[in-house]
């Protein structure tokens, strides 16, 4: 006589045993690295927006306030402070017909750099009117 299948079809109920850790195994790391590339993305958006407002600050300071931004030294020590500690590099001060224009970049680095292996240089550049 041929055997029929149960209430839970051949085999019974122990055929999905392993299959929740299975598809957990398969999705798992798909998620993980969504989520760290967003987290990341939304790092380094944060970093430009923070660089682009320090940016602009300084070209205001060095066009407004002579005292305390009368010299390159002292607008790159204002933008080093509005940038929360970011390592601004490659900071040059201008007076082009706009006015007073200050440039700066920033390299950013992913936290996870074997999981991301690229970097990227920021850049933000403001004028503002004398």
């Amino acid at each position: 006589m041929p055997h029929l299948p149960g209430p839970g079809g051949f085999g019974g109920p122990r055929c999905t045993r392993g299959a929740v850790a299975l598809e957990f195994a398969i999705v798992f790391p798909i998620l993980l690295l969504l989520t760290l590339g967003l987290i990341e993305f939304a790092r380094m958006v944060w970093e430009q927006t923070t660089l682009d407002y320090a940016v602009q600050q300084a070209a205001r300071c060095a066009a407004v306030d002579t005292i305390d931004c009368g010299t390159a030294a002292q607008v790159q020590q204002y933008l080093t402070t509005k940038t929360l500690g970011l390592p601004v590099s490659n900071f040059s001060l201008t007076t082009p017909s706009c006015g007073t224009q200050v440039t700066a970049q920033l390299g950013f680095q992913f936290v996870v750099p074997r999981l991301l292996p690229y970097s990227q240089t920021l850049h933000a550049s403001a004028c503002f009117p004398t």
